[in-house]
């Protein structure tokens, strides 16, 4: 016959009864949400080593202490199979090599602009591997910005190009000379190709200088439809004004204290102070417009763009230019400026 069965004790432990109106008193470790909690920091002990690190320290007990091979695997709690062990990967000096190389020239690389370029030179590993040679190395860039504030719920939608020539994007870069003296430069950027149209080096640049630098653009490439800028006296002067009515070109300014209004020219000029004034010394004026503009080809003809699938801002543009919307033309020379 079936009996009834009782339990000896409850389910749930008894909770603590207050003695005093005092606080009940503290539960015992290890009754935290995950198993094997037992204290705040959520591991009793430290990680396991690794085998590697295991076979290592299992030739230091041999030669220390005297032990056989088994006690001190035994001890470790390594296996004398994985001791044994040999890896049969292939060997990976050259790429590690290689991608030394390439970080030494180029120092703000990561790991996936990297890989690009070993690709290029014809190099079939994945970029999985470039990322593990890339950090034992130790290698990894540590670029940790600071959190913003969110964006505002009415900002206003970015507008970017659509075509090549659509939009042109426009801003000043402020440097120096070796000696202290300041130096001025303006970017021109295409916003749907990201090509670098040219960069105007000088020490005093107005609105004059901002309209013969677009003029020479334009002579070789064609007229934007509309220029990005800020509301600096040299884009929102009469010259520009004249300049751009004469052409048809909508000038649109970005508001006072939004530099996100024209978020593409920013990341570039980042671009250009991290890899290029950072980077060089400066003697004169024409020392900085020749390691500047050949800079610039640089940029356009050779570094991998992230927002163009990592292809150069040149072959995308050719890539476009092919469907129709524009047609290949010759660069403008900066490298000789009549002002100067």
């Amino acid at each position: 016959m079936a009996q009834e069965i009782r339990w000896t004790r409850p389910f749930r432990t008894q909770t603590p009864e207050v003695v005093g109106g005092r606080e009940p008193a503290p539960e015992a470790s290890g009754g935290g949400p995950e198993p094997g909690q037992g204290h705040a920091s959520g591991r009793a002990c430290k990680k396991d080593l690794r085998p590697p690190r295991k076979r290592q320290l299992v030739d230091d007990l041999q030669k220390r202490f005297g032990v056989s091979q088994r006690q001190a695997c035994a001890v470790l709690g390594l296996s004398r199979a994985s001791y044994h062990y040999r890896s049969v990967a292939r060997d990976a000096s050259a790429l590690s090599m290689r991608i030394r190389e390439i970080t030494q020239v180029r120092v703000h690389y990561g790991y996936r602009r990297v890989h690009v370029l070993l690709q290029r030179e014809g190099w079939q590993d994945n970029h999985k591997r470039v990322y593990r040679l890339y950090r034992e190395q130790g290698l990894s860039l540590r670029l940790k910005r600071p959190k913003r504030n969110k964006a505002a719920k009415n900002r206003q939608p970015v507008s970017q190009g659509e075509f090549p020539n659509h939009i042109w994007g426009m801003d000043f870069v402020s440097d120096a000379l070796f000696d202290g003296r300041r130096l001025r430069l303006l970017t021109i950027i295409d916003l749907f190709t990201r090509e670098c149209l040219g960069i105007i080096v000088g020490q005093s640049l107005k609105g004059e200088d901002v309209k013969e630098a677009l003029t020479r653009i334009a002579r070789f490439r064609g007229n934007p439809k509309i220029l990005k800028a800020d509301n600096g006296s040299e884009f929102a002067g009469k010259v520009m004004d004249r300049w751009a009515y004469e052409r048809q070109i909508e000038i649109d300014f970005s508001r006072p204290g939004k530099p996100t209004d024209n978020a593409t020219v920013e990341p570039f000029n980042g671009r250009l102070r991290q890899e290029c004034l950072n980077e060089n010394w400066f003697l004169s004026l024409a020392d900085a417009e020749q390691k500047i503009e050949a800079w610039r080809t640089f940029y356009n003809q050779v570094r991998p763009h992230s927002a163009l699938g990592w292809s150069t801002p040149s072959d995308y543009a050719r890539k476009h230019a092919v469907s129709g919307h524009l047609e290949p033309q010759l660069e403008p020379d900066f490298s000789g400026n009549e002002r100067y």
